[in-house]
């Protein structure tokens, strides 16, 4: 048996070090990389058994194409070879450039596999053939809007720092279920007497990791922050010498928003007391060094980058960024030193010959024939399940003049939908390079194992595709290998000795500029709590949508799975979807703890179980996980029927969460 450096390829901020054990062509196990900065030996619950995944019987092996119904299953496909699989596929494009232009191309993919190589693998190739392009918008594009509005390019704080700091706030954030590695800091911190909050709509999986818990209402963390700056600026805790050297626009945020946005104002948008508020902000502001992680999930609403604005403000105004420990991380900029740019050839010039903001799938595959989409290329995706305004999706994807590829590792609800079923590789299978989100440390995943069956990486079928295409660019024919050593070797943020050592398969932390903190690339060179470049130059507070529904449905995070990867393994039936609710709310609408319920709106409805929980807030309802159509508590849809299309209000992020519902009983 031997053992080799991997890196986990999901969509989460710790992109983790794992060293693999491998024997005879198969993984036999997975552990956390002690010698990783950030993973320090660790693992999350979804990664311990990688192997399950890897080796599942469930696996896709070879190419399939449809010999029956859409939206049925497995037994309406049948084997084929990849030569015809590939010349179906290819015979499809030409077709559809000939009869509809080559904007009725789209690809679809998202972040089954966050590698540097193999997420963005077919990127290029769509732009050459003059494909729809698409706006990968689906997750946190507000949080980042909110954070570029203050802060602008600057480096994002390591998150390492969080074990100088004597205050931490966790905001919005489950890290045991979605940054479980932050804790490793946060634990040092509270040995060192530090002080831990946490802010969010519902207790998580991470309640009992704090001191101190504050519960909003949804969509209202923008208007607790708000609050706190006015506590902050009244009783004189504001930093005013850092202000002056680092902050513009304080005057401006104190005399227009801030003197009218009063606690009260506050405390009536976001459900906590005066009086909790205050002590949370003197706690906050008397803090030396106070640390803020913040997630993503706030970001999810109408308001969510300016939800983002106002957090981002409150390190600035207390001067936290001039502190060890002190200062926001959001996201960590690790695609600095390793992205995207030669995967998607951006020095050649291929416009789009249209956009489209993935939050819009439905409406794309539904609309007029003169905008329709005729073919659609699915990878590291699952859009029957993940995408929003699920019942207009699953109705377009249904459609008999659309041609659908899907690539993938196993049969999800969107191969249901398929024309051509294409077997996909798990990141041991290939070869590629992983920046973080979360964290600076970058590392390579080379392949360890022979391809599953007849199983194929993302890039390996984008290459067949553009040269079948006939599209005459060298940059097709290179390898993973060689693509992995040219973004290594022309990254001018990383040292040739660090490059050496990267490309030898080791983890390596990026060395950050000295005083990278203080150095904000914005247009003033200040923090600018007042951006003139913004559409709303000036922080303030912007309501969500909401749905003219009693509750708020909160989709949080189910420690087991992400998004709806890891689906695949075996889960006992009874610990699947539930709907949790306060007793009193229940009581009013006399459903029974265990009975099953209805929640609807505009856009669909979904039975499930409700289940009596204190912990929930009034007026809203909690279930974890987005699960495949065969494990959801509907056998007919999932969750995110529910849930609309809507853009942020920068970005053009989702607004998963903001949704509200009605309730009542299954049978009534």
């Amino acid at each position: 048996m031997k053992e080799y450096n991997s890196v986990c390829p999901y969509d989460c901020p710790d992109a983790c070090g794992l060293i693999v054990s491998v024997e005879n062509n198969k993984v036999v196990s997975v552990r956390g990389n002690k010698e990783h900065a950030f993973t320090r030996g660790t693992l999350c619950p979804k990664m311990a058994h990688y192997e399950k995944v890897i080796h599942s019987p469930l696996r896709l092996e070879y190419p399939m194409k449809r010999i029956g119904q859409k939206g049925i299953g497995e037994d309406q496909y049948v084997r084929i070879s990849w030569d015809e699989a590939l010349d179906t596929i290819v015979k499809n494009f030409k077709n559809t450039i000939d009869n509809y232009g080559s904007e009725s191309i789209l690809r679809y993919s998202y972040a089954g596999t966050m590698g540097v190589i193999q997420s963005p693998a077919a990127d290029y190739f769509f732009r050459r053939i003059g494909a729809t392009d698409q706006d990968r918008g689906i997750c946190s594009p507000a949080k980042k809007a909110g954070f570029c509005s203050v802060y602008g390019d600057t480096l994002a704080i390591k998150p390492q720092e969080a074990q100088h700091s004597d205050l931490i706030v966790l905001w919005g954030i489950n890290a045991t279920a979605t940054d479980v590695h932050i804790l490793h800091d946060v634990n040092v911190a509270k040995k060192n007497g530090a002080r831990i909050w946490i802010i969010d709509t519902h207790k998580t999986y991470t309640f009992n990791q704090a001191h101190e818990h504050i519960y909003v209402k949804p969509s209202s963390d923008g208007a607790l922050a708000l609050g706190m700056l006015h506590i902050i600026h009244r009783d004189g805790l504001a930093d005013i010498e850092f202000i002056k050297k680092h902050v513009q626009g304080f005057d401006k945020l104190v005399n227009e928003v801030l003197l009218e946005f009063t606690p009260e104002k506050a405390s009536a948008i976001c459900g906590v007391s005066v009086e909790r508020m205050t002590e949370f902000a003197h706690a906050y502001a008397t803090a030396k060094a106070p640390f803020i992680r913040l997630g993503s999930g706030l970001s999810r609403y109408g308001n969510g980058a300016m939800n983002c604005r106002t957090i981002n403000a409150l390190p600035a105004v207390v001067g936290a960024w001039q502190h060890l420990g002190g200062g926001l991380l959001s996201s960590a900029s690790g695609s600095k030193f390793v992205g995207k740019d030669i995967m998607q050839q951006a020095h050649v010039h291929a416009p789009a010959k249209r956009l489209m903001p993935m939050i819009k799938l439905g409406e794309m595959l539904t609309s007029p024939s003169g905008t329709a989409v005729h073919s659609l290329y699915v990878f590291s995706s699952n859009p029957a399940i993940t995408a929003p305004d699920q019942n207009i999706v699953r109705k377009g994807l249904m459609r008999d003049d659309l041609f659908t590829v899907v690539h993938e590792r196993f049969f999800t609800d969107t191969c249901k939908y398929a024309d051509i079923v294409l077997p996909a590789t798990t990141s041991v299978e290939h070869d590629d390079i992983y920046n973080s989100y979360g964290h600076y440390t970058i590392g390579t995943g080379y392949k360890l194992i022979e391809p599953i069956g007849e199983s194929r990486s993302n890039w390996q079928v984008i290459s067949a595709l553009a040269k079948r295409m006939g599209l005459d660019d060298e940059f097709f024919n290179l390898s993973e290998r060689e693509l992995i050593e040219q973004i290594v070797r022309t990254s001018s943020r990383i040292s040739d000795a660090d490059q050496d050592v990267i490309l030898q398969g080791e983890p390596v932390e990026m060395t950050l500029p000295e005083n990278y903190k203080l150095d904000f690339k914005t247009p003033s060179g200040k923090i600018e709590l007042y951006n003139p470049q913004d559409e709303e130059p000036l922080i303030r507070y912007l309501p969500p949508y909401g749905d003219n529904a009693p509750f708020w449905l909160i989709i949080g995070n189910d420690i087991r799975i992400l998004d709806s990867s890891f689906c695949e393994l075996e889960f006992d039936e009874s610990e699947l979807m539930k709907l949790r609710i306060n007793p009193e709310d229940a009581k009013l609408y006399n459903i029974n703890n265990g009975e099953e319920v209805e929640i609807y709106n505009n856009r669909g409805s979904v039975k499930i179980k409700a289940y009596y929980d204190e912990d929930i807030q009034r007026g809203t309802l909690v279930t974890l996980g987005v699960w495949w159509q065969s494990q959801s508590s509907d056998p007919d849809v999932a969750i995110n029927a529910l849930t609309a299309d809507r853009p942020t209000d920068q970005g053009w992020g989702s607004t998963f969460y903001d949704v509200q519902v009605h309730l009542k009983k299954a049978d009534a």
